[in-house]
């Protein structure tokens, strides 16, 4: 019987060896282990500092409160966030959390990144900071959105969770704001358990995100750094708290993990976009899907299919469809986030018509890609979705 599973695991017996040294070492908590993750994850991204913790989530947390604690605050309550209206629950809430106004803008039926048309006519003197997601291993046009930015003090900030490894024009995804954050949770790109990242080639704000991981005190700063005047004295400095922040430090088993699957990380890349190559190939065409399109250099999170308007079939058949043939689904992120309840806590603004997001929140879904070959898998789909469809 053919399966075709939404995520499979990147471990192998070096992520177990990983675990045991530290298991040996008899030091559980955030040490060398993070530390080296955190320098070579920059490295590989070509970015200068990087704070590995706990989530993806908590990354989207950190890097939207580090931009109230610089010397000079970048945000502040009230500001104007423009937003997707399609990705995950944790890029918004942060910024409910820190007293933003969210604007929805739509997304591109196509590349389910920004709509770029409406995201323009959204920008106005009110607009303080621009978070863009990468959605599905998709990068967005950088060009054409700093284009619209140039020579204003707008933030581009970047929600890179579901695309570690997307480039644009040579360049990493996640790179291209202020800040980027990154997942490494056992479904994404690799996985450490659980994890994220924040990247920045910003001093002060790295230095700031340090702090705030680590409940908001300066033992893990340097002696220089740009938070706090540091004494010499390890024990008064030892409970010093500067800024108000968590707990939301890594365990060092998941960036032993981290080490290890940061080695296997381009091959991992090579495979997902060899199986993308074959699924676009086989989907390209399709009668009745729509599939992603790749802006530049994707690392395909996952394959999704949206329903062509002319089409007569309901997703809800589709769904059932692939259920019973062993092909896990499920929605394009959150679909159309604007629809929640949980906006009734919010200070947001929609912007204009939320066309694309509420027609693929009720006719997309995608699939899993990994980083093994998957032309069997593949072709399963393309055979059950042409024979039931």
């Amino acid at each position: 019987m053919t399966k075709y599973p939404l995520a499979t695991s990147t471990w192998d017996d070096k992520e177990i060896e990983a675990i045991k040294t530290v298991i040996d070492s008899d030091m559980y908590t955030m040490g060398k282990h993070v530390a080296k993750f955190e320098t070579e994850f920059a490295s590989f991204i070509d970015s200068k500092y990087c704070v590995m913790v706990n989530s993806g989530s908590s990354a989207n947390l950190l890097a939207v409160a580090a931009l109230f604690y610089t010397k000079n605050p970048k945000l502040k309550k009230g500001d104007e966030v423009i937003v997707p209206a399609v990705s995950w629950s944790t890029t918004y809430f942060p910024l409910y959390q820190y007293g933003l106004k969210l604007k929805f803008v739509d997304v591109d039926l196509h590349t389910l990144n920004f709509d770029l048309n409406q995201l323009k006519a959204a920008i106005t003197d009110k607009t303080k900071m621009i978070f863009a997601v990468n959605l599905l291993g998709n990068p967005n046009d950088f060009d054409i959105i700093k284009s619209y930015i140039d020579k204003t003090d707008i933030i581009l900030l970047e929600d890179n969770c579901e695309s570690m490894g997307a480039e644009y024009k040579g360049k990493q995804a996640g790179t291209f704001g202020l800040m980027g954050t990154f997942s490494t949770f056992f479904s994404h790109h690799m996985a450490t358990m659980e994890g994220g990242l924040v990247a920045t080639d910003d001093e002060e704000l790295y230095h700031v995100l340090i702090s705030l991981r680590a409940h908001g005190w300066t033992r893990h700063l340097p002696k220089e750094n740009k938070v706090s005047n540091k004494s010499d004295d390890w024990f008064t400095e030892s409970f010093r708290f500067v800024l108000p922040g968590y707990n939301l430090r890594p365990v060092e088993m998941s960036g032993a993990i981290g080490v290890e699957q940061l080695k296997k990380l381009p091959d991992f890349l090579k495979h997902r976009r060899a199986n993308a190559e074959y699924f676009v190939n086989l989907f390209k065409n399709h009668k009745h899907f729509y599939i992603q399109k790749n802006i530049d250099k994707s690392s395909w999170f996952g394959f999704s299919l949206i329903i062509k308007p002319e089409s007569n079939i309901k997703r809800k058949d589709v769904v059932e469809v692939l259920t019973a043939h062993h092909i896990d689904c499920r929605p394009i992120v959150t679909g159309d986030f604007t629809k929640n309840e949980v906006l009734k806590y919010f200070d947001y603004e929609v912007f204009g018509e939320m066309t694309n997001a509420k027609y693929l929140d009720a006719n997309g879904l995608f699939v899993g890609n990994h980083q093994i070959p998957l032309k069997t898998e593949i072709e399963y789909l393309h055979e059950v979705s042409n024979k039931n469809f």
